[in-house]
């Protein structure tokens, strides 16, 4: 990876200062789109999502989202 010189660096921060990135929110990729939903599980369950997860080399997320498709498929 290369790396800035200082002035480079000092140039770069000039610029963005006086010219900030404008963020449409109606366009993809926009904060204002993008939420998540805060869960509070137990510590049994804490404790078996983690096991499960480095077990399958996998995150938590992707195993409650195999573990809820699964429910959901069962229940059609």
């Amino acid at each position: 990876m290369k790396t800035m010189t200082d002035e480079e660096a000092d140039a770069l921060d000039e610029y963005y200062t006086k010219n900030p990135p404008r963020v449409d929110p109606r366009k993809n990729g926009g904060f204002a789109k993008k939420s998540f939903k805060l869960v509070a599980i137990d510590n049994l369950c804490a404790d078996y999502l983690m096991t499960k997860a480095l077990s399958d080399h996998k995150t938590p997320d992707q195993i409650v989202n195999e573990m809820l498709r699964e429910r959901i498929a069962a229940a059609m």
